[in-house]
C-alpha cells in the first residue's frame, strides 16, 4: 500500500532531491566534462548548481577537491530528506523508495518495464 504524504511534503521532496540529483550529476558529469566546458548539460549544471556550492562554501572542507564538493554537498540534502524530514513529519524511514520523487520514479520505470 502506497502511503499518501501532503502535497506540501511532496513538493519540498521533490525540490530537495531535484537538487540533490543535479549536485550529483554535476559530480558525474565533471569527471568527463571540466567545469568550463561550452557542453551545454554541463553548463546548466554549473549555473544550477553553484548557488549551493556557495551556500555550503563555510562548512565544505578545504582538502576536497573541487568535482568532488557537489557530491559532498549532495550528501547534505540527503541526510536532511532520509532523516530529519520523515522525523520532523512523523511518518517512517523506509529506505530509499520511501522519498516521494525516488518512489514515484521507479513506479514508471516499472510501468515502462512491465508493458
Amino acid at each position: 500500500m502506497t502511503e499518501v504524504f501532503p502535497i506540501w511534503v511532496i513538493v519540498i521532496d521533490y525540490v530537495l532531491g531535484m537538487i540533490m540529483w543535479t549536485l550529483i550529476g554535476r559530480s558525474a558529469m565533471n569527471i568527463f566534462l571540466p567545469e568550463n566546458s561550452e557542453f551545454f548539460f554541463m553548463k546548466a549544471f554549473v549555473k544550477l548548481t553553484n548557488p549551493f556550492l556557495h551556500l555550503f562554501a563555510k562548512i565544505t572542507p578545504p582538502f576536497l577537491i573541487r568535482p568532488v564538493v557537489p557530491l559532498f554537498i549532495a550528501w547534505f540534502f540527503f541526510m536532511f530528506r532520509f532523516y530529519l524530514m520523515p522525523l520532523l513529519l512523523g511518518y517512517e524511514v523506509m529506505g530509499m523508495l520511501s522519498f516521494p520523487l525516488e518512489g514515484e520514479i521507479s513506479r514508471v520505470i516499472y510501468d515502462l518495464g512491465s508493458k
